[in-house]
């Protein structure tokens, strides 16, 4: 093997683990940003009225 050919070898790999760091990096804060939201929009549901029995019946005789 050539030594130029060691050398752009290893450029190489080196460049695929900075490349697959930032991804994981990117991926990670995505997953942070979706769990925000989820948590966000879970806070957002109205709360169950005291008495359990109001708002469940739908009244069809009239």
């Amino acid at each position: 093997m050539d030594i130029n050919q060691i050398a752009s070898v290893a450029t190489s790999l080196a460049s695929a683990q900075t490349s697959d760091s930032v991804n994981m990096l990117v991926l990670k804060k995505a997953l942070d940003s979706q769990a925000a939201a989820a948590v966000g929009l879970i806070q957002a549901l109205p709360q169950l009225p005291a008495n359990p029995n109001i708002g469940r019946n739908v009244n069809t005789t009239a």
